[in-house]
């Protein structure tokens, strides 16, 4: 089983990407092979919608993208993790998302078959200064569009909000990592 954790947050010593990595401790517990992609690392454009795809299904851009593509394919299991910017997702993770329009081109325009492919599960981590629901649903419609396309069941989250008022060793930041944990190791399974 390998498990793809794959960090929308700009911040590498922030709360996203700490329980993004519980997550995938967990994941390793239950005996997976993880991989964690920070996306703020990586140099990639935005999506041009040059119809570069329209022909192959393989987005004609080489950037660092290619490597998220593959890391895509061989992942049995994802877990996306992001602040809340803005009542949605990081601009790093939405541009990257976006990036995967060849994969929605090749999967609904050119119809290529994804037979044989595993539908795999998918998490999401979210966190917010704010405990604002709203803005977690808004995260949520746009990652499960995102694991529509890239053949992947949603298939539970984690919303912490109120970070703002959070201090380190306060209850709510404890449950969360240790929810974290157990998300990982519940798809490790």
């Amino acid at each position: 089983m390998n498990i793809l954790g794959i960090s929308g947050s700009p911040k590498k010593s922030g709360f996203t990407n700490l329980l993004l990595d519980e997550a995938l401790d967990g994941a390793r517990a239950g005996g997976a092979r993880t991989r964690k992609i920070i996306l703020n690392d990586l140099v990639f454009r935005p999506c041009q919608e040059c119809d570069g795809c329209k022909k192959t299904g393989i987005c004609v851009y080489g950037d660092d993208m290619k490597d998220v593509y593959e890391k895509l394919i061989e992942a049995d299991a994802l877990i996306v993790a992001t602040p809340v910017y803005f009542g949605t997702v990081t601009a790093q993770l939405k541009t990257m998302i976006d990036r995967c329009q060849s994969v929605w081109v090749s999967k609904y325009v050119l119809n290529k078959s994804t037979e044989g492919k595993r539908e795999r599960k998918g998490a999401l981590i979210c966190v917010a200064g704010k405990d604002n629901e709203d803005y977690f649903e808004n995260v949520k419609k746009i990652v499960k569009i995102f694991y529509a396309t890239v053949d992947t069941k949603y298939s539970g989250d984690l919303f912490v909000g109120g970070l703002n008022e959070m201090t380190e060793n306060s209850p709510k930041r404890k449950e969360a990592i240790l929810r974290s944990y157990d998300m990982g190791l519940s798809l490790s399974k």
